[in-house]
């Protein structure tokens, strides 16, 4: 089975690494620039093309690794050529295969597939994606989870009905995880501690609090104030933060706080309630 890739960016360069990597024949790029597809193919070992048709005509399965706005344009660009019995995928995490609207028509399947992993890299993205989760949703899923069991990755089936909150959830577990880092170490740096001190003081205890949900879930991690029923250390830490990071605070810690009281039963959390919730 030959894997074309269309689009040579960071995603198209590391899902083809990856795959070549684990003996999947790669056929090659395809990009508006030229350079970029000359770029991956050297780095996967594969081809690239000058003309779309060619990688249509050559590959089983095509990976539209663009943005998410030129999947539409890009798809209606492959409709001119034969595309019978063709896997066409995206990567998005929020779009759903519907935006391959008529292929059935075609003769050929519609699917996404979405690496649970942040490819920051064209350089080096292939390697995480050894540890990735994916989802696929679509048709041909049967074909598609064997071929990333064959990698080595663990697949589920998603429907495209929860796709954005899929999508809404792996923001949560990543994006906004960022910002919350950052605030904390700006307020670090507002104690009076160094730019450096502040942004990587906490790397240890995040990336042990990471390896902790791993390992034993989220409610057997919990520690802190919160689990411990400490209302006075949260009604000081309320004192000093802006009306802005009352909320953020107050909410996720509500948050918390029906962890901690499904772990801890028998403790009284009646005081830590009356807190969050006071205007």
């Amino acid at each position: 089975m030959k894997i074309g890739f269309i689009g040579a960016g960071k995603v198209g360069f590391s899902l083809g690494k990856y795959f070549a990597e684990h003996d999947v024949h790669v056929s090659g790029y395809y990009s508006r620039n030229l350079d970029s597809s000359k770029e991956a193919a050297i780095f996967t070992k594969s081809n690239y093309y000058i003309n779309l048709e060619d990688i249509v005509k050559e590959s089983d399965i095509l990976f539209l690794t663009v943005t998410d706005s030129s999947v539409p344009q890009v798809y209606s660009e492959i409709l001119k050529y034969d595309i019978r019995g063709k896997i066409i995928a995206h990567c998005s995490g929020a779009m759903t295969s519907e935006v391959f609207s008529g292929i059935s028509q075609k003769g050929a399947y519609g699917c996404s597939i979405h690496p649970i992993c942040a490819v920051n890299s064209k350089e080096t993205g292939y390697q995480d994606l050894s540890q990735a989760y994916f989802t696929i949703e679509g048709e041909e899923q049967g074909k598609l989870a064997a071929l990333l069991k064959r990698c080595g990755n663990k697949t589920e089936f998603l429907s495209a009905e929860y796709k954005i909150a899929y999508h809404c959830a792996a923001v949560y577990a990543s994006n906004l995880v960022i910002a919350l880092y950052e605030q904390a170490s700006t307020m670090l740096k507002n104690c009076g501690l160094s730019q450096e001190f502040s942004q990587k003081a906490f790397l240890p205890l995040f990336e042990q609090n990471c390896k902790n949900i791993v390992k034993k879930g989220t409610k057997a991690s919990l520690t802190g104030p919160v689990e411990r029923g400490d209302e006075e250390t949260l009604r000081k830490h309320l004192s000093i933060l802006s009306p802005k990071e009352k909320v953020v605070y107050k909410e996720l810690s509500k948050g918390l706080l029906s962890l901690a009281e499904s772990k801890n039963q028998e403790r009284n959390y009646e005081g830590l309630h009356n807190l969050l919730e006071e205007g």
